[in-house]
């Protein structure tokens, strides 16, 4: 996003007011049966775009507090909003009592799929008809690619093939390695990013001097930050009462549920990205978009493993043998992809047919 030396108006008042609507309408009681009535309806319409607008605002704010503070306090900053934002509509989805089991993995392999398919394609095809070829560190898409195919086989393969628990689950304690293990190898990858092999990451342009910022502009930030992760978090509540009624009119599986949230948490970010590729810095739109990747998986499945433990709530990773195999050719294409530091049209409309297989399979599988 584009930043200023003051916050833009939208991204402190929306989130005030989504605040304020969240008040209201919890006092006339919206819930569950809120399409029984003409004034459920017209509040379940203002709800989506206050929800989103606070998910921008809290991206934007993440990203101003990650300038200030630099790195790799900033990544980090970052990358907790994020996950609190998925977080908060996954949980709030739990809590209605009407959430698959398995809404935890279809969030997490939409987040997968919608960002190495779907936002890297798009990206490679917006920079390719601009510039006709990207490049990029290769080193660093290695990188990427390697942590994010073992958290991926750890988190979501591996669960069909463990035998200490029935079906797709993982035991108690095979989980909680699992979460440790994540965790652990997220913690390597971001230190590794941010300082120890930060010139893998940068690509041809410096990333310039870091100036500290006044303190009182700091504090400032971090309040419009909080506010915007609160209005997320209360808005998400009645939020998944939208997303249950719409999933369920649409007569679609239960896994579109996953891909709604993923796009919602993704789009920010998938925005930021796209624009760097138009503007040629592909390693920046790389960055961005398999960054927040590894850390759906790394914080996410942790963070989800304990609050499944604390609401006594399975949660099935495992995934379908048809996932897997997306899953799989997805990772292929990627190796190739990024295999040479050089990016074309073609590439990126291959990763883009694959989005669309997958896209089109969460609707009809």
């Amino acid at each position: 996003m584009v930043h200023s030396k003051t916050a833009p108006l939208w991204t402190w008042l929306l989130p005030l007011a989504g605040i304020a609507f969240f008040a209201s309408t919890a006092a006339v009681g919206f819930g569950d049966d809120f399409a029984s009535s003409t004034s459920g309806i017209a509040m379940a319409l203002m709800l989506v775009p206050f929800i989103v607008a606070s998910v921008f605002a809290a991206v934007y704010h993440a990203e101003d507090v990650a300038h200030m503070t630099g790195e790799p306090l900033g990544t980090l900053v970052l990358t907790i909003s994020v996950t609190i934002i998925e977080l908060a509509l996954i949980i709030s989805l739990m809590m209605t009592g009407k959430a698959s089991t398995t809404i935890v993995r279809d969030t997490v392999f939409a987040v997968i799929m919608i960002i190495t398919s779907g936002l890297v394609g798009m990206c490679i095809v917006v920079g390719g008809i601009r510039y006709r070829e990207q490049i990029f560190d290769v080193t660093s898409a290695k990188i990427y690619l390697a942590v994010l195919i073992v958290l991926a086989t750890l988190t979501l393969i591996l669960p069909n093939y463990t035998q200490s628990a029935p079906g797709r689950l993982f035991s108690g304690s095979q989980l909680a390695f699992i979460s440790v293990a994540t965790i652990a190898l997220y913690a390597v990858f971001l230190y590794t990013q941010t300082t120890l092999h930060r010139d893998y990451f940068v690509g041809e342009r410096p990333p310039g001097e870091f100036v500290a910022p006044s303190r009182t502009r700091l504090l400032t930030a971090v309040g419009l930050l909080v506010i915007a992760l609160a209005a997320v978090v209360l808005l998400a509540k009645q939020f998944a009462f939208v997303i249950n009624a719409g999933v369920s009119a649409m007569g679609a599986p239960v896994g579109v549920t996953g891909v709604i949230i993923a796009l919602i948490v993704l789009t920010p970010e998938g925005i930021s990205a796209v624009n760097a590729a138009r503007s040629d810095a592909l390693q920046k739109s790389l960055n961005l978009a398999l960054g927040s990747s590894l850390a759906t998986i790394g914080l996410t499945i942790p963070a989800m493993a304990a609050a499944s433990a604390l609401m006594d709530a399975q949660l099935v990773l495992g995934l379908e043998a048809r996932d897997v195999t997306l899953l799989v050719m997805t990772f292929g294409a990627s190796i190739l992809t990024f295999g040479t530091g050089r990016t074309n049209v073609l590439f990126g409309f291959l990763h883009m047919v694959i989005f669309g297989t997958f896209l089109f399979l969460a609707f009809v599988p």
